[in-house]
């Protein structure tokens, strides 16, 4: 290893973490004054988000406008509960993001792994698709940057991961062949298939230990913490 692109959310960020219980704060302040059960309007919101995130092509188009997805989000549930937006949509949006983010938090894994890595001289890039205003925020409130030499963030590049673009821009600022360069994320397509495809050694961090089940994907290494990582003799 020469050099080390990580992913961020769901790798150094617990952004998936209180999910259900941000949609639910924020059913409590919009809907119920409304008069909409506050459980069955996340009910709703659970099966939406599953429906909304699953064509890739919606899902490219929207996550980089994340405060629009949450709004439709928002919006189709309601529709399927019969309940007219009149702005409801909106503010369960606003609502939500204030929750999600107030509760998002570092893995307790991260910024000691990424003091290590710093120590031993190893270039590292940080790789993430998503809003780019949402992800800087992050960065800028985790004090992230000055740990990377090169972030490529979607909404900035205009392209976004598994595309090889992102990939090789990284790697080109870092002066890295593919080669010599890990990818570490936790998600098999865009993290692992799609640095691997380019030649990079794929690392799927997999903290819930859930397996590969019948993915295809072949990880270089399956990680459940990134203080694997430490244990790993680099090159710089």
């Amino acid at each position: 290893m020469k050099a080390l692109l990580l992913d961020l959310d769901d790798t150094l960020l617990d952004y998936s973490g209180g999910v259900d219980e941000s949609w639910r704060d924020a059913g409590k302040v919009c809907c119920a004054p409304a008069g909409v059960d506050v459980e069955t309007f996340l009910q709703a919101v659970v099966e939406t988000r599953r429906w909304f995130w699953s064509d890739p092509a919606r899902h490219r188009e929207e996550r980089v406008n994340m405060p629009r997805a949450w709004q439709r989000i928002a919006a189709h549930a309601l529709s399927s509960l019969g309940v007219a937006h009149d702005g409801l949509d909106a503010a369960l949006s606003r609502e939500y993001a204030a929750r999600r983010r107030a509760v998002m938090r570092l893995f307790p894994d991260a910024r000691e792994t990424l003091d290590h890595l710093r120590r031993r001289g190893i270039p590292l890039g940080l790789v993430t698709n998503g809003d780019a205003s949402q992800q800087r925020d992050k960065i800028e409130r985790f004090g992230l940057a000055p740990y990377f030499e090169v972030m490529v963030i979607e909404g900035e590049f205009g392209a976004g991961k598994p595309d090889e673009a992102v990939y090789r821009h990284a790697l080109g600022r870092l002066g890295v062949a593919p080669r010599d360069a890990w990818m570490v994320g936790d998600h098999l397509e865009f993290d692992v298939d799609g640095s691997q495809r380019l030649g990079l050694r794929g690392v799927w961090i997999d903290r819930p230990g859930a397996g590969l089940a019948d993915s295809p994907v072949r990880p270089y290494r399956i990680i459940r913490s990134l203080r694997e990582l430490t244990t790993q003799p680099a090159t710089p």
